[in-house]
């Protein structure tokens, strides 16, 4: 009777179905991106639970809100400009964009957590009007500092009525990693179809469910991750708003991610074969049948005990061993397995506004990069492992002492 009851108490944020099934559940972790100061390490931090959850009826894995958008994202620590390898990704979006569909100086382009202006600045170099829509003051403010017209507003039905109001409807709209962050994804949907031109075209990227699990990506659920979002799914959550996907691209970032493309139902836009494409590799995985989700736990146990079983060694063999990154995805991985500085002295991160703090629960101090050649570590795990390749470039020096890294995902791998 209590489980009974529990369960009519968490509804799925789109269907509304009740959810009886778990995907993953790491327990009680804090924030992935409440990096602690130094003169709070003795606070206690808040924690709640990281319990996914897969609903039965539309088959969308997703988490329950415990914090509000606004206390997560209000002050945010992310700014894209600082990976050389996303500013080239949105630099190449830009330019395909404009041939594929002539975007000029009389289109109006709106990006939906547009954070520092490091896409919206490719457009305005081509003298196409932008505006930007990011939570985060401290990010928008950043945007507007540099020329980008960025409202530090949330985004959903009632902010797109406003702005539609004020004759800001969009040609194109854009979101890049925001629809798996809200978490009343209808609210979000409604407001993109109201914000969007009669003739008008969104494009969206997020991490593709199917890669997510291929890949046993675990560490990329956190708490500003409401939603992990296969096509499958995604074309239902659209349709019910009255939008539909015409193309679909598969794209290497964040381990693997879909870039949809829709427009208004009642567009003659013709749909792309690469949709059927996509939607037949999920069919295939087992997307469309509940019992493929269920086991995804294991995955992320497996690679607990093969991380903490190689560090413990290490730390046998009196290796020194660090980070590099401190992202969101390298919190969940490191709370899940337990790694505080004491296997992992420390981790260094580009992004100024994160050193001199602690990551969240392990409180492993994060340093700026040039640490590493200060102590020459032995090995260095790769946090942010979707940048793998960025990194080892940037970071080319540590083979002159013969340091090597360390991967945790797909599975756990040492590297040359």
């Amino acid at each position: 009777m209590v489980q009974t009851l529990f369960y009519m108490h968490v509804k799925c944020r789109f269907c509304s179905h009740p959810l009886k099934h778990t995907f993953c559940d790491f327990g009680q972790t804090p924030l992935s991106n409440a990096y602690v100061k130094g003169g709070d390490l003795l606070s206690e931090e808040p924690r709640f639970p990281l319990h996914a959850y897969v609903c039965e009826t539309c088959l969308l894995v997703q988490l329950q809100e415990f914090q509000s958008p606004d206390q997560i994202f209000s002050e945010y620590l992310y700014f894209s400009s600082y990976s050389t390898s996303w500013l080239a990704h949105a630099k190449k979006y830009v330019e395909g964009m404009v041939e594929r569909f002539s975007y000029d100086p009389s289109y109006q382009v709106v990006e939906i957590a547009s954070n520092d202006g490091y896409l919206l600045q490719y457009f305005q170099k081509k003298n196409i009007p932008v505006l930007g829509i990011d939570p985060a003051r401290n990010v928008a403010d950043v945007a507007n500092a540099k020329g980008i017209p960025t409202l530090p507003l949330f985004f959903g039905a009632r902010t797109a009525l406003d702005l539609a109001g004020q004759g800001k409807k969009g040609d194109l709209i854009i979101g890049n990693n925001v629809l798996a962050h809200v978490p009343d994804i209808n609210d979000f949907v409604k407001g993109l179809k109201i914000l969007l031109k009669p003739e008008g075209i969104i494009t969206l990227e997020f991490p593709h469910l199917l890669q997510l699990m291929e890949q046993n990506q675990f560490d990329t659920l956190y708490h500003e991750h409401f939603s992990y979002l296969s096509l499958y799914t995604t074309e239902k959550i659209f349709a019910a708003h009255g939008l539909k996907l015409f193309d679909v691209e598969e794209l290497t970032t964040h381990g693997g991610s879909l870039r949809v493309y829709a427009c208004h139902i009642e567009s003659k836009r013709n749909r792309s074969s690469k949709v059927e494409d996509v939607l037949h590799k999920e069919v295939a995985y087992g997307l469309t049948n509940i019992t493929t989700y269920l086991s995804f736990a294991d995955k992320a146990k497996k690679i607990k005990s093969d991380l903490c079983y190689l560090l413990i060694s290490l730390k046998g063999q009196g290796k020194k061993v660090v980070g590099y990154g401190a992202p969101a995805k390298g919190n969940t991985l490191l709370n899940f397995c337990n790694i505080t500085a004491e296997l992992l002295e420390y981790t260094v991160d580009i992004n100024p506004h994160k050193q001199g703090l602690f990551l969240p629960g392990t409180h492993i101090p994060i340093y700026p990069p040039e640490k590493i050649k200060e102590t020459k570590p032995d090995y260095i795990i790769i946090l942010p492992w979707n940048l793998q390749e960025e990194i080892q470039s940037q970071m080319s020096f540590v083979r002159q002492w013969g340091c090597r890294w360390i991967l945790p995902m797909p599975h756990v791998t040492i590297l040359p």
